[in-house]
């Protein structure tokens, strides 16, 4: 199937980890994995989950205001615990927990009401169903996938049976989703622990299609997938296709109270001008706590993204990856008619902003923003060779404390010279 259009559009999601793990601030399903706790206090976590302040409709808005065009949250993480009422087993926080409620379903009815696309995380590998560990990956990517208890059999003997019974238990929770909730996008996790054909990849994804053709697929359905997702580092080189860049606001996916490391406002507005000039979406990470709130520090960290990005709206959406690297010090988008650049300048422009090997002619230039018109010329040049644009550098009030954005609007679709001079 093409990728869904809205994808590219939306530009920045919202990952929101939210699980048993948020009663002790532990790292997610992992603590468990690791042995920081033990399946005992892991579990115990069940008792403590209240999601007493839960507010889907709340988060909705947030979202909204953060200048998101979807979310994901994790309906089932690696611990194999719920957050809907599913019929399959009876490990999930209605029955098992003081919450007692359909987290997803409130979930996405509250970001349909925003007009947000819905999200859904979901874990092939589930460390707490007594079928998982039955079989062994045929090329384990590294020692802990061929010996971990939780993953592979403690004798290394196979049971076909076993994990034929753990793929309807995974596909049949799959298809509680995609029936009940009928996601935009489906956000898998976990792929490493087998190989695409042990999971079954082929047929999850026919499943998933013959329930809703629409549903975006991502990299973790390994063949099957429809975009990229790197994480916590913006590439380098821009990935083939579709891509989202998986990135926390401070360096945990789930809430750890210790971890006060949130990244400023400025921070993300690099992160995420970096991500959309190379034609990617920022998929932003935050942690509720266990009653279902963000830490104040979250809440205005995403507030003050969606300000920067509601002030820069037309630089953002709509838009396409700008200049390769070389042309401008400094990511861009360009307009989706190609007759408009926008030069993201992270630092206040002194002097001049310049562009290089610009060969169309330039009709106007201004700060986004505020519409104020800069002084610009072209020096230099020879032959099929153009010169150098220079850009007045806008007056203090036109600077933006995050990042300013100026708008070259072209005479005709974008132009770049890309050669290497003259002999």
């Amino acid at each position: 199937m093409p990728m869904q259009p809205w994808f590219t559009d939306a530009k920045l999601g919202i990952f929101v980890h939210y699980g048993i793990y948020s009663v002790d601030g532990v790292p997610e399903s992992w603590s468990l994995y690791t042995g920081r706790l033990s399946h005992e206090q892991y579990m115990k976590q069940l008792e403590g989950f209240t999601a007493s302040r839960y507010d889907a409709r709340a988060w909705a808005r947030l979202f909204a205001h953060a200048g998101a065009g979807y979310a994901v949250l994790t309906a089932r993480h690696h611990d194999g615990v719920a957050l809907w009422d599913t019929a399959q087993g009876t490990l999930d926080v209605v029955r098992r927990t003081p919450a007692g409620r359909d987290l997803v379903a409130e979930y996405a009815r509250a970001l349909r009401e925003e007009g947000l696309k819905v999200g859904l995380y979901y874990s092939h590998s589930d460390w707490n169903h007594p079928d998982y560990a039955s079989v062994t990956h045929p090329d384990p990517p590294n020692d802990s996938v061929a010996t971990h208890p939780l993953v592979t059999p403690a004798d290394g003997v196979d049971d076909p049976a076993a994990w034929a019974r753990y793929l309807a238990y995974r596909d049949a929770q799959v298809g509680e989703l995609v029936s009940r909730f009928a996601p935009d996008l489906l956000w898998f996790d976990g792929e490493w622990e087998r190989s695409e054909e042990q999971w079954g990849m082929r047929r999850l994804s026919e499943q998933i299609l013959a329930g809703n053709p629409e549903t975006v697929l991502n990299a973790r359905m390994l063949s099957y997938g429809d975009y990229a997702t790197p994480e916590q580092g913006v590439p380098l080189q821009r990935p083939d296709g579709p891509w989202e860049l998986c990135l926390t606001v401070n360096e945990s996916w789930g809430y750890q109270p210790q971890d006060r490391a949130h990244k400023s406002v400025s921070q993300l507005v690099r992160y995420f001008a970096e991500t959309i000039a190379m034609g990617g979406n920022l998929l932003l990470a935050v942690g509720p706590r266990e009653d279902g709130t963000f830490l104040p520090e979250q809440v205005e960290r995403l507030e003050g993204l969606g300000d920067w990005i509601d002030k820069h709206a037309e630089a953002v959406h709509t838009t396409v990856a700008g200049l390769p690297a070389g042309h401008h010090y400094g990511p861009s988008t360009l307009s989706a008619d190609g007759r408009t650049l926008y030069l993201i300048c992270f630092d206040p422009p002194r002097g001049t902003v310049s562009v290089r090997g610009l060969r169309n002619e330039v009709r106007r230039v201004s700060v986004v923003g505020t519409g104020t018109p800069l002084g610009h010329r072209i020096t230099g040049g020879l032959g099929d060779i153009p010169g150098v644009l220079w850009i007045d550098a806008p007056a203090p009030a036109d600077v933006d404390g995050h990042a300013t954005v100026l708008a070259v609007e072209l005479e005709g679709e974008l132009d770049l010279y890309r050669g290497a001079g003259r002999d």
